[in-house]
């Protein structure tokens, strides 16, 4: 599914569906690995507002993303993310090697934050 298509009615469905945590036992488990993105979301606010960017923490929360969600954390990525935000996640997804080629969405159009990239390129 591409994140143009997640809405308030599916998105749980979705995430639910995309999963893997062998170690999660509850629904209490599954909230909090997602609550990942909105500590995503508040440090990538916070570069946008601050200029600070918690490169190695962003990359954290990513890389769990990425092992619970897999691919799918791309699209719940984007859907809970401001416009605003999308050129800065767009460049960790590049510097990760997880920005989708297919299908072309309006994400591809997205332009990359070249100081974010420069950054991450340094570490």
């Amino acid at each position: 599914m591409r994140f143009d298509e997640l809405n308030e009615d599916n998105y749980l469905l979705f995430a639910i569906k995309f999963y893997d945590n062998p170690q999660a036992l509850t629904m209490e488990d599954f909230e909090s690995d997602l609550k990942r993105i909105r500590y995503v979301k508040r440090l990538l606010k916070r570069y946008k507002n601050t200029g600070d960017l918690k490169t190695h923490l962003i990359l954290n929360h990513l890389i769990i993303l990425f092992n619970l969600f897999n691919d799918a954390a791309v699209p719940l990525l984007f859907y809970n993310l401001d416009e605003e935000l999308w050129p800065s996640l767009k460049s960790f997804l590049l510097f990760l090697n997880r920005f989708p080629e297919y299908p072309k969405t309006k994400m591809h159009d997205i332009e990359v934050d070249n100081i974010c990239l420069k950054l991450l390129q340094e570490i």
